[in-house]
């Protein structure tokens, strides 16, 4: 297994954050890389939704199927995919600090093909800089979001 966390102290409420994160009809707004959500429920949001995430990486566009399967309101919200040979398990944990809110993102790569075995942890850096630039979008977003309110 492949462990990747990566932490952002964000200057926004807790609730700004977990919304940012959690809010999948929104994740185009809060990603640019996402260009394209389709849910595979009728549930948009919460635990048991599931959806179909297209994200640009490059050039290219790559879709995945997630399930939220964890969902504690403004705490915590894990999604996990099963793609490329590899379970993707993705845990947003959000903590109230004194004057903001800390983010940390920790994805665990469980590989169940040989490729993904070999490259995955080959892959590490490559995987990293794609989740700080992520949660630096999203620091960028919920700050944005709270100096508007």
């Amino acid at each position: 297994m492949t462990r990747t966390i990566v932490t952002r102290t964000i200057d926004a409420p807790a609730d700004i954050v977990f919304r940012a994160v959690s809010d999948i009809p929104n994740l185009p707004e809060t990603m640019p890389d996402v260009v394209k959500i389709e849910f595979l429920t009728d549930q948009r949001v919460g635990l048991g939704t599931k959806f179909r995430e297209t994200r640009r990486m490059g050039k290219r566009e790559m879709v995945t199927e997630l399930d939220v399967t964890e969902f504690v309101e403004n705490d915590h919200v894990r999604m996990v995919a099963d793609s490329h040979g590899t379970i993707w398990d993705t845990l947003f944990e959000v903590t109230p600090t004194g004057g903001g809110t800390e983010l940390t993102l920790t994805m665990d790569a469980r590989a169940h093909k040989l490729l993904p075995r070999i490259m995955n942890p080959i892959m590490k850096g490559f995987f990293k800089k794609g989740i700080e630039k992520h949660l630096d979008s999203l620091k960028t977003h919920c700050e944005d979001k709270a100096a508007a309110r």
